[in-house]
């Protein structure tokens, strides 16, 4: 499998093209990442214990289930914390946020958000240095907690089935180390022409470099958030969701009739609008305590 330089060194074997995210989507690791993981380092490292229990909800709303499910950790954690400091029940218990208001314009201004980005500013500012030092203990918990975790049932049926007829590129925003050990460790990688992770650019990025000799019907993202659904539109390819707590009957769905609906050419149109729809409804948009 090749994993860098995709534009110059991919080489298509198929007349067709599944890109397929890994966390969350092919791999059951979003909730144990952010719940084992980003949780309890936020917790840890932004002095949230005294609203721990809202801050749970409050990040995982952000993170798993919401239209901002799978953004990136810093525009996330920009959200959390300004859901959370206008909560009553958090101001009641006396919470009082710490100033994050240089990080809040690095996040809106920067042109790449990721930790060398954050370790460049923290020499200087003192917030940034916190925010470091929460991503980089949050790698390292991913590292010490996050393994033997298999994909979700029908991913290996799908892959196998697809393969035969379409190249397969993974298009994650997971670093290589990582993306190479959950596909290789559960041995489907076999299936797959690309693992493409966060080093190589965005999901946009990755799948504008590998998608130039197939027609654009001929090209099918799959993936689990709207990131993924927007990645697909901006290169003009199809999109098919794996809905958020309903993975195992997607990828069922995928492999018993989408799949074939795909290679066949009828998969757009009524039926990737009725799959959109379905996903659309897993993932709202205000928080459930605004309603209440």
């Amino acid at each position: 499998m090749k994993t860098h330089a995709l534009e110059q060194e991919y080489v298509p074997h198929h007349e067709y093209l599944v890109c397929i995210d890994s966390d969350g989507c092919a791999f059951d690791t979003m909730e144990i990442k952010q719940k084992e993981c980003f949780i309890p380092a936020g917790i840890e490292h932004f002095d949230l214990q005294p609203v721990s229990s809202l801050a749970r909800e409050t990040w995982e709303f952000v993170n798993l289930y919401s239209k901002t499910r799978g953004t990136n950790r810093f525009n996330a954690l920009l959200r959390v914390l300004d859901l959370l400091r206008e909560r009553p029940e958090a101001v009641q218990r006396g919470y009082r946020p710490f100033d994050y208001e240089v990080f809040r314009h690095w996040v809106e201004t920067a042109p790449l958000l990721n930790n060398d980005a954050v370790a460049a500013l923290a020499e200087t500012e003192p917030v940034m240095k916190r925010i470091i030092d929460w991503s980089l203990d949050v790698n390292r918990r991913i590292a010490h907690m996050v393994h033997g975790i298999p994909p979700f049932p029908f991913v290996r049926e799908s892959l196998e089935k697809i393969s035969k007829t379409a190249d397969i590129v993974i298009v994650s925003a997971t670093p290589r180390e990582a993306l190479v050990k959950e596909w290789t460790e559960h041995g489907i990688d076999r299936y797959v022409n690309v693992l493409g992770a966060q080093e190589d650019g965005s999901k946009a990025e990755i799948i504008a470099a590998v998608k130039g000799t197939y027609a654009p019907d001929h090209v099918l993202m799959m993936g689990d958030a709207p990131g993924d659904h927007k990645a697909a539109d901006k290169n003009g390819v199809l999109f098919y969701p794996i809905r958020p707590l309903d993975e195992v009957a997607s990828w069922e769905e995928f492999f018993r009739e989408d799949a074939d609906r795909f290679l066949a050419g009828t998969y757009a149109g009524d039926v990737m609008r009725d799959r959109h729809a379905r996903f659309d409804a897993c993932l709202p948009e205000e928080p459930p305590w605004k309603k209440a």
